[in-house]
């Protein structure tokens, strides 16, 4: 995982291992807290609470950090599997399945260290692995576009694939996206 490192001025981003997991933890718990106001929940965010079994272990998943000296400032997770029917559309599931869809997760960076270019250096090295595993045929991704900055970033990185606030009902307003991979059919 060594070709899989970036310096971004005083940052560097890089493959998260064991020395990373407590700051990585720490910024993804604040984000559900600060950030979405709603805080932990279990049945959507029990990777944080294994981010090895989650990101380290499995062969083609990833965890990804950009580090200011020894503090974690910035995560990106990558996890092989689709989007979940529910909460999300059935038709998404079926056109992203499991075994050929790799999804972001956790694309998170501490307010005082925005607008650095570290979220967007964290997913060049999260498409950068995806591109290296051969199955993947896609890279998916949902974000919550009430979130401050969000829904512009990924419309500068992504094609959105569904925005429910096109006349859907889903009440937490999830928009849907997709990274093109290098090669790969769509």
């Amino acid at each position: 995982m060594q070709q899989y490192r970036r310096n971004v001025g005083p940052y560097d981003v890089q493959p998260a291992d064991q020395q990373h997991l407590d700051g990585a933890r720490s910024v993804m718990l604040d984000t559900f807290y600060r950030d979405f106001g709603y805080g932990y929940r279990p049945d959507w965010h029990r990777d944080v609470i294994d981010l090895d079994g989650t990101y380290l272990t499995p062969q083609h998943h990833a965890l990804f950090v950009a580090t200011k000296g020894d503090e974690v400032v910035g995560t990106t997770g990558v996890r092989a599997g689709g989007p979940k029917s529910p909460p999300h559309p059935r038709f998404l599931a079926q056109r992203y399945p499991d075994v050929t869809t790799a999804q972001l997760f956790r694309v998170y960076v501490r307010p005082e260290h925005r607008r650095y270019g570290l979220a967007r250096a964290l997913v060049g090295l999260a498409i950068d692995f995806v591109t290296r595993q051969p199955h993947y045929q896609a890279l998916y991704l949902h974000t919550d576009p009430r979130i401050d900055g969000a829904e512009p970033f990924w419309r500068s990185l992504a094609t959105s694939i569904h925005d429910p606030r096109d006349g859907g009902d889903d009440i937490y307003q999830t928009v849907h996206f997709e990274i093109a991979l290098p090669g790969r059919p769509r």
